[in-house]
Parts: C-alpha cells; sequence; structure tokens
C-alpha cells in the first residue's frame, strides 16, 4: 500500500494532488510546526492566476510568540477579513473560466464561514478538490493517530501505524530522509517526479505554471485529472516539495 503525507497546504498546487492521485493514502501531517516562510511556507498561502500573471493569497494567522505552534493549532486572524477578499479575487479572477460557475458556491460559502483553525480551512479545501478533481484516495489526519518521531522516524512509525509498506516522498524528502533506516523498517521510498501539464488559462498571456490547483479545476473541469496526470512540458518539480 502506497502513501504519501504532507502539510495541509492552503489552495494547494497540482504537484501536490499529484502525489495524492498516485497513493492509495494520504496522510495530512498536521502535529508538525507551522512554518510561514521557506520551501514550507505554503501552510497559510499560495497564488492564483491573474491578467497581470499571478496574485498571493494569504490567510491572516496568530503566531507572535507561537514559534513553534503546530500546524493544527494555528488561528486564524479573524479580526481581518481576508475571506471576503479572497472570494472576489477568484471571482474576479476566475468569472471567465469555463468551469468556475460549477465550484462557485462551494468556494463562495467556503469564505463566508468564520474559520477559527487554520488546519480546519485547508483540510476542506483539500477534500473538496479531492472529489472535485476525481481522485481516489483514503484520506487520515496525524493528530487523530498515536505516533511519535521526528523525520524519518515519524515516516515510519506513522506508515506501520496505517499499513503502508510504501512511501511517495515530495523531492524535499531526499534532503532529510534517511534511506538506510527506512529500509531497515522494510519501507520502501519512492520520490515524486512531477512535471507540470500545460493547459489553457482564462486569462490572456504566457502560460503560469505552479498555480493554485483551482487554476487547472476552473479552466480544465472534469478533465482536469487526465490534464494533470498527462503532464506536460511546462516545467519540472517545484520547490512546493
Amino acid at each position: 500500500m502506497i502513501l504519501t503525507g504532507h502539510q495541509p497546504n492552503y489552495l494547494p498546487y497540482l504537484g501536490f494532488f499529484e502525489k495524492l492521485a498516485r497513493s492509495d493514502v494520504f496522510l495530512i501531517v498536521d502535529t508538525v510546526q507551522f512554518v510561514k516562510r521557506g520551501p514550507f511556507g505554503w501552510i497559510h498561502r499560495n497564488r492564483i492566476r491573474t491578467r497581470e500573471g499571478s496574485q498571493w493569497l494569504s490567510v491572516p494567522t496568530l503566531h507572535k510568540g507561537l514559534y513553534t505552534q503546530p500546524i493544527h493549532e494555528t488561528r486564524i486572524n479573524r479580526q481581518v477579513p481576508w475571506g471576503r477578499k479572497h472570494w472576489r479575487a477568484l471571482e474576479v479572477n476566475y468569472a471567465r473560466a469555463p468551469h468556475f460557475a460549477e465550484h462557485a458556491g462551494f468556494f463562495q460559502e467556503l469564505y463566508t464561514r468564520d474559520w477559527e483553525l487554520l488546519a480546519d480551512l485547508n483540510e476542506a479545501i483539500i477534500r473538496y478538490l479531492i472529489a472535485a478533481l476525481g481522485i481516489r484516495v483514503r484520506v487520515e489526519r496525524l493528530r487523530d493517530l498515536v505516533v511519535g518521531g521526528e523525520a524519518t522516524g515519524l515516516i515510519i512509525n506513522f506508515c506501520r501505524a496505517l499499513g503502508a509498506d510504501t512511501y511517495l516522498s515530495g523531492v524535499h524528502g531526499r534532503d532529510y530522509l534517511d534511506l538506510e533506516a527506512c529500509r531497515l523498517a522494510g519501507l520502501e521510498i519512492r520520490f515524486q517526479d512531477f512535471r507540470h501539464p500545460v493547459y489553457p488559462q482564462a486569462q490572456p498571456g504566457p502560460f503560469e505554471p505552479f498555480m493554485g490547483a483551482v487554476d487547472l479545476l476552473f479552466n480544465c473541469g472534469p478533465r482536469s485529472l487526465e490534464v494533470l496526470l498527462g503532464g506536460g512540458p511546462a516545467g519540472e518539480a517545484s520547490s512546493h516539495g
């Protein structure tokens, strides 16, 4: 059984879902530290396509003095009207996309809710996109498992807990995974080789890769999974990991 795990990113990009589509189980790794910057700084933000190229959408969080807080305890700053801004950005930039109307209701309702925890918001988006893209994968959460460890040890432990014999890692796994420890534990490690597909975008100008997966969904609708798994020449593995 193939398992992949990832932090619950906000409006995740296509490489995130390509890993899920090639796995049997997806583990939401929500008990690790919330990181705002660097290669893992996608938990509270992502990009969408605009006429000018791209636009960042960031969810404001309460993080002052909470430098080591886990993702599942990270709270949204509810004093900032971010939801209205994010919905308006999707509406304005994707109104002409062929399949935006099919999904607009979900996102409009999502952004009117008074979310308290970032992980809950992101999980709702991820689960919707899994279903909308037609990905068949079982979803589990690390916070629901009684496992410990760090880095390689954590991965070995949650794979054992869920009965997985193969772990599909993102490209950044090469930087920290102890492959010998995995081999001794009987865990096969595979690394993602994501190649970004090219598809029609509603906005004018050259193709912009590495947007949030909503960009593909709004533009390609029911064909999105086929496009995602077909790949294309637009790019290699991204810094998302």
